[in-house]
């Protein structure tokens, strides 16, 4: 019988600092902005958990939901309502970023015998920022999933706000934690969608007589692809509706 993926979501929350102590104040702010602020921040953490398995004849599951929910509670626990710089040996040199947590999770997951293959690993720390890991990756190359938003004319309709999502895939840097620098992409959305888009006409702005998500997807894509900091562009995403979504991948 083939595998089957199961699904798991729990939350937990703890605060974090990006910010390496070898670095002069200007280089951390430039590296990590608002990030960096002392003490630092909290998140509430969504963690999304994949594994994988044959259909237990038996039990009719791929894994013991009650074994599972056991297991990722025990392993939060370390986590939970901490300050991950100060209160967890796994930081004290290597920066608590998306990447790097949800990378000492997936070692912590993938040694628990009672969870099935694990496959995907998602760490939300909150509807803007999300960090993945996957088995065929390994856990040392990340994605990171960025929101924007903004609002356009869509051929005609005025006022329509999408949700933009960019996903950028690569190593994990081991100095900074990050795939891509997030202070960078955030100025390259900025100036080369955000703002152009934001109010406008985009029939006017894209110099088309009509303007369908599929072609906004790939416009985005177009304008980034290029000067993406660091990692590689993967995969562009436009939500207009709950139910109607874009994604474009080059």
């Amino acid at each position: 019988m083939a595998s089957v993926l199961l699904n798991k979501r729990i939350e937990f929350c703890a605060s974090h600092r990006y910010h390496k102590p070898e670095w002069d104040a200007a280089k951390n702010r430039a590296t990590f902005g608002p990030c960096n602020n002392d003490p630092g921040h909290g998140h509430n953490y969504m963690l999304e958990v994949t594994v994988a398995g044959e259909v237990d004849q038996r039990t009719g599951m791929v894994v013991n939901l009650f074994d599972l929910k056991r297991v990722l509670l025990q392993v939060l626990e370390e986590f939970d309502h901490k300050h991950l710089n100060l209160d967890l040996p796994y930081f004290e040199r290597q920066i608590p970023t998306s990447e790097n947590v949800a990378r000492v999770l997936w070692d912590k997951l993938q040694a628990q015998p009672d969870i099935g293959t694990l496959q995907r690993l998602s760490l939300y720390e909150d509807e803007d920022l999300c960090a993945n890991l996957t088995a065929e990756a390994g856990p040392e190359v990340a994605s990171v999933t960025r929101r924007y938003s903004f609002t356009a004319v869509h051929d005609g309709h005025r006022g329509h706000t999408w949700d933009l999502f960019v996903s950028v895939h690569g190593p994990i840097d081991r100095e900074t934690g990050m795939v891509t620098d997030i202070v960078a992409l955030d100025h390259l959305l900025k100036e080369r969608v955000l703002v152009p888009f934001d109010g406008r006409d985009l029939r006017m702005v894209l110099a088309t007589p009509s303007v369908t998500g599929e072609y906004l997807a790939k416009a985005v894509w177009d304008r980034i692809v290029s000067a993406i900091p660091a990692g590689t562009l993967q995969l562009v995403k436009l939500v207009q509706t709950r139910d109607l979504f874009y994604e474009y991948a080059g």
